[in-house]
């Protein structure tokens, strides 16, 4: 290596830096596939009914989350009811 014949003062090794080992170590196989083919794919892919819903669900979860400060409060239904003005005002003793 370049560093090891480096004075320290230029970057170089320390003179009480330790040896470099003599054989390189082994590097366990990350990627390394049986042969043939890769794995088998254990779940199905979505079918285009089920892609449609999961896109409508996130696109109805992003509207609700997406609210202008300034934008006044949504109205109260069966799915958004009001509020309750006395929520979390009780104190502890």
């Amino acid at each position: 290596m370049v560093a090891d014949n480096m004075p320290a003062a230029i970057g170089g090794l320390p003179a009480d830096a330790p040896p470099r080992p003599v054989t390189s170590t082994a590097f366990p196989a990350v990627h390394s596939m049986p042969p043939g083919m890769p794995p088998v794919r254990t779940s199905m892919p979505l079918s285009a009914d089920q892609q449609k819903q999961l896109e409508d669900d996130l696109v109805a979860a992003r509207d609700r989350n997406n609210v202008s400060p300034d934008a006044p409060p949504p109205t109260e239904t069966a799915a958004n009811p009001a509020p309750n003005p006395k929520a979390g005002s009780a104190r502890n003793p």
